[in-house]
């Protein structure tokens, strides 16, 4: 499709100037996109760089966004980080041994492989429980 004028500035991967970033880029900056109303620009693929006439509309385009109107990330709550920990023991919590794994398992199994059909467990795939407190005032 060949470029217009109405179409956003496109820009090969070199020619990016000063102050536009990809979404990826804000996020490894600590930044969200904030007062970002939408892309400015568009980083073309390799494929197009070749094709300097034509517009690139490959899903490998990124788009650009302005690092002036960024904001820091937010931070999350304790609260948050509790129930968000809370939502993922769900989904990686063995129903049956009641074993929590790092990885989340199968909703159609509903438990584990080892409760499933008996293949063991990595024991680098459990998670550890804390050890409980010892009582220390009589030693």
């Amino acid at each position: 499709m060949p470029r217009s004028d109405a179409a956003l500035p496109e820009y090969d991967r070199c020619t990016v100037p000063e102050g536009l970033v990809t979404r990826r880029r804000l996020r490894d900056m600590g930044l969200s996109p904030g007062g970002n109303e939408g892309p400015v620009a568009i980083l073309r693929c390799k494929l197009c760089a070749t094709r300097p006439q034509w517009s690139c509309r490959h899903p490998t385009r990124g788009f650009l966004l302005r690092v002036d109107l960024a904001v820091p990330k937010r931070v999350p709550t304790l609260a948050q980080e509790w129930a968000l920990d809370q939502a993922m023991a769900a989904r990686q919590t063995c129903g049956q041994c009641r074993r929590r794994f790092y990885i989340c398992l199968s909703k159609k199994l509903g438990c584990c492989l080892e409760c499933f059909d008996g293949t063991p467990a990595d024991p680098s795939s459990l998670m550890t429980l804390p050890a409980s407190a010892v009582h220390r005032l009589a030693v």
